[in-house]
């Protein structure tokens, strides 16, 4: 969106993928600079994204809010808090959450350099479940939880949380997990014990991805009829 209104930041998509897959430990930090039609050059320094939002999911509801408050004629006549006519669909990358690695008993023994990894670990998930938790709680309380779904897979194990394990055996194996997950029932976190639970008569992630698809199609086609 702040593209279309400033060139400067209408960068290539290669370098915007690198930018955001520079992984802190895995990869290098990533610089690159673009230039306008003006001769303004605009340089950028980049390192993963998720070190700042690991689930982006509030980072997109922001930027529509900002939209909204730009007075985008796309999203009139909604209002800047009117939650409950956005549609959120957060795809999760899967986690070991479920594995429960750490406790406290163990924790309790590490010095600096034992923390070194878990600590990665904790706040990269703690990042992500925050935002899925602190979403969730608002479309709730806005009874509008059916505009939120989360798909994620929690169940990762051995090689297939890797972050950096790019075999072809381990490739294909998350696309069977990924495949699998959309015959899983759709699930909401339950607000007191952070995990995900089925939701009742909610069909499978399949069939929620097809609902939701509708409900946008059936927007777009509004949207676009205002300029006919």
């Amino acid at each position: 969106m702040q593209a279309k209104q400033k060139q400067i930041l209408d960068t290539r998509l290669s370098d915007i993928c690198i930018g955001t897959s520079a992984a802190p430990t895995y990869l290098p930090a990533y610089y690159f600079k673009n230039q306008d039609d003006q001769g303004n050059i605009r340089e950028f320094n980049l390192v993963d994204g998720g070190v700042a939002a690991n689930n982006p999911a509030l980072v997109a509801i922001s930027q529509v809010t900002k939209q909204i408050l730009d007075a985008n004629p796309d999203f009139f006549p909604i209002k800047p808090t009117d939650f409950g006519r956005f549609l959120v669909i957060s795809l999760g990358t899967g986690s070991p959450k479920v594995e429960k690695h750490y406790n406290a008993k163990k924790a309790a023994k590490w010095g600096a350099l034992g923390w070194l990894i878990p600590i990665t670990d904790v706040f990269a998930q703690a990042s992500a479940d925050m935002v899925d938790f602190h979403i969730a709680v608002v479309f709730q309380a806005l009874h509008s939880e059916q505009n939120y779904l989360r798909i994620q897979e929690d169940n990762l194990s051995g090689t297939t949380s890797s972050l950096d394990l790019a075999t072809k055996e381990n490739l294909e194996k998350l696309v069977e997990i990924g495949g699998n997950l959309l015959k899983k029932p759709a699930s909401r976190v339950n607000l007191e014990t952070g995990l995900f639970e089925p939701i009742e008569n909610g069909g499978t992630n399949e069939e929620a991805l097809v609902r939701l698809a509708k409900l946008l199609s059936e927007e777009k086609k509004i949207r676009e009829s205002r300029f006919v």
